[in-house]
């Protein structure tokens, strides 16, 4: 399922929601997430999309970019690890999938075409293919 979307366009301005400044001290996660909030999506990085899927921020238009790039490279790599961005996506609550479920299809199906499981994503894959 190929989802168009304006990629020139902010999580903020897709959302039609901007984040109040902050009240008192923020945490450098917190302050980054803010930030990518406001940069275009089409510019994300996976870096980029692997902590704002951590966070459950923007999710309606991340998955199916994330999605996008998992059907090219399962393993696609962040700054953690091999296959970081597969394991945010794994990871997230069952109701997402409830929501969305061609892209939960279509996540199995990525996952279940993995030829290899890398150690550190064994229990991510066993647990979202038990659900």
């Amino acid at each position: 399922m190929t989802r168009l979307v304006n990629r020139d366009r902010s999580l903020e301005e897709l959302e039609r929601d901007r984040w109040s400044a902050p009240s008192g001290a923020e945490t450098r996660l917190m302050a980054t997430v803010r930030e990518l909030r406001r940069k275009p999506i089409g510019e994300l990085t996976i870096e980029d999309m692997r902590l704002l899927i951590r966070q459950d921020v923007g999710l309606a238009h991340l998955l199916p970019l994330a999605v996008e790039v998992l059907r090219v490279d399962p393993l696609a790599e962040g700054d953690m690890y091999e296959g970081d961005l597969l394991a945010a996506v794994l990871t997230l609550n069952p109701e997402v999938w409830r929501e969305s479920p061609e892209l939960g299809r279509e996540v199995r199906l990525i996952v279940s075409g993995l030829a290899d499981v890398p150690p550190a994503l064994e229990r991510e894959v066993e647990g979202f293919l038990a659900r």
